[in-house]
C-alpha cells in the first residue's frame, strides 16, 4: 500500500514508545479505506454463513455421536422443532465445543476455543507460517519469529476487566481467540476488546482446515463473542472496495461505514455501495454523483497491487518530505483554530520519575515554534488531537517512558 495512503501521527524520536498512531487519508489515498462495523444485535447470518456452521458441527460431532446423544439425551418435542427450524448464533456456534456436548457417548473430534493472552508461543507461530506461507503465498524468507511477534504479539493494549451493570465481567484488551481441533492449534483470532467493540486484527488458520470455511466461522464467532460479551459492535476492519479479497467484508450485515467528513456512520446501502464503483474518495453526506471523485486518476480502474507495496511501507516513507497532519486536507478534522489553540502545555506525560505537565518535560517555547507545519513536540501533539478529536484529549496522558 502506498505511503500516502496513511499519515503518520508520530514522528521517528516518538517511536521509542512502541506505538504508532496512524488514521487513513481517505481523500489523497490511491485506495481509500474506510472503517467497518457490524451491529451484533441486529446481525442475521445469511444461508451460506448458516451453512458453514452447521457443516463444521456435523464434522466434529459426527454422525455416530448425533445417534448415540440422540438416545441416550433425547430432546422435547418442543427442543426439536426449535433446533430444526431457528438458528440462534449464538447458540449454534457453540453447539460443537466439547464441554458443552453431553457425554458420554464421545464425538468423532474435540473441538475447543479460548480466549487468550496475545503472547508469542512456538505453537502460534507455526500456525502463522503455514498461513502465510500456503495461503497468502508469502516467501519463506520472508516469515519470521519475530516478525510474527511485531506483527500480532504482545499489543500495547492493556489487558483489564469491567464490571457490567449486570454483574458480568467484561475483558478489555489485546487477546488470542485460539481454535483446536484434537488437541492441535488449527486458527487464531487476533482481536481487541474494547468497551464497545470487538476489533478483528487478523485472522490466520493451517490449511489443514481451509475446506470447512474457517474465515466465515471465525468472523460468526467474534460476532457471537461481540454480542455475547455485552461488546455489541464487530469491527472487520478496514474496507477497499479497489480490492477483491475484501469484499467478503460485505457479507455480513446491517453494516455501517464510517464517514471521514464528520466521523458519523452511515448505514451500508445498495446506494452507497454503488458509488464505490467510481473508485474515488466517497462523500457520504450527498447522494449527488458530483461528490465521488478520484484523489489518482491512474489508479481509477483500481489495479493498483497493495500486497506487493506494503513491505515497503516504512522504507518508503523514510524519504519522504516530512508533511505535518496539520497542513493535509484530511477529512474529518476538527476545526483548525480550536487545533492551534488548544492547551498543549498541560497534557500529562508520564516519566518514571512521575507525571509532568508536557510543557515542563519538551521545554518548548510556544512563540518560536510554527505548530502547523512543525515536527516538534507540540507540532506532533496537536496532529495527535487532530486524528483522536479535541473531546478525547482530556483523558489522554502521554506515556514516554522506554519498555
Amino acid at each position: 500500500m502506498s505511503p500516502s495512503c496513511y499519515q503518520a501521527l508520530v514522528d521517528r524520536s516518538w517511536r521509542r514508545s512502541g506505538t504508532l498512531l496512524y488514521r487513513p487519508n481517505q481523500r489523497d489515498a490511491c485506495c481509500p479505506h474506510y472503517t467497518l462495523r457490524v451491529d451484533s444485535i441486529r446481525f442475521r447470518p445469511t444461508k451460506d454463513q448458516r451453512q458453514a456452521v452447521n457443516r463444521f458441527n456435523r464434522f466434529v460431532i459426527g454422525d455416530a455421536y448425533a445417534k448415540e446423544a440422540a438416545r441416550r439425551h433425547p430432546k422435547s418435542r418442543e427442543q426439536a422443532r426449535k433446533r430444526d427450524t431457528e438458528f440462534h448464533l449464538t447458540e449454534r456456534i457453540h453447539e460443537s465445543e466439547r464441554q458443552l456436548l453431553d457425554q458420554p457417548p464421545e464425538p468423532a473430534h474435540r473441538f475447543d476455543v479460548t480466549l487468550e493472552s496475545d503472547d508469542f508461543t512456538e505453537e502460534k507461530y507455526l500456525v502463522y507460517e503455514n498461513y502465510q506461507r500456503i495461503v497468502h503465498q508469502e516467501p519463506g524468507e520472508e516469515i519470521s519469529r519475530s516478525g510474527f511477534a511485531k506483527f500480532l504479539c504482545n499489543s500495547p493494549l492493556r489487558r483489564e476487566s469491567l464490571t457490567m451493570s449486570d454483574g458480568r465481567e467484561k475483558r478489555l484488551g489485546s487477546y488470542h481467540q485460539c481454535y483446536r481441533l484434537d488437541g492441535r492449534l488449527v486458527a487464531i483470532g487476533v482481536l481487541d476488546l474494547l468497551p464497545h467493540a470487538v476489533s478483528a486484527v487478523y485472522f490466520l488458520y493451517h490449511e489443514s482446515i481451509y475446506n470447512w470455511s474457517p474465515g466465515k466461522l471465525g468472523a460468526l464467532r467474534e460476532i457471537a463473542l461481540a454480542l455475547e460479551g455485552g461488546y455489541r459492535w464487530w469491527y472487520p476492519g478496514f474496507y477497499i472496495h479497489t480490492c477483491p479479497k475484501m469484499r467478503y467484508k460485505m457479507d455480513y450485515s446491517p453494516q455501517q461505514i464510517l464517514n471521514p467528513n464528520n466521523m458519523a456512520w452511515v448505514d451500508i446501502s445498495n446506494e452507497v455501495l454503488a458509488k464505490f464503483d467510481s473508485h474515488g474518495y466517497l462523500d457520504f453526506s450527498s447522494t449527488s454523483d458530483d461528490q465521488v471523485s478520484n484523489s489518482n486518476p491512474n489508479q481509477a480502474d483500481g489495479s493498483m497491487d497493495i500486497e506487493d507495496k506494503s513491505d515497503n511501507e516504512e522504507s518508503d516513507n523514510d524519504n519522504e518530505e516530512y508533511i505535518s497532519l496539520l497542513d493535509s486536507n484530511m477529512p474529518g478534522l476538527p476545526p483548525m483554530d480550536d487545533i492551534i489553540s488548544y492547551d498543549y502545555d498541560n497534557i500529562p506525560v508520564r516519566l518514571r520519575a512521575g507525571i509532568y505537565p508536557a510543557v515542563d518535560v519538551f521545554q518548548w517555547q510556544t512563540e518560536d515554534e510554527d505548530i502547523m507545519h512543525g515536527a516538534g513536540p507540540r507540532g506532533q501533539l496537536a496532529q495527535m488531537a487532530a486524528a483522536t478529536g479535541l473531546d478525547l484529549m482530556p483523558q489522554i496522558c502521554l506515556d514516554i517512558r522506554r519498555a
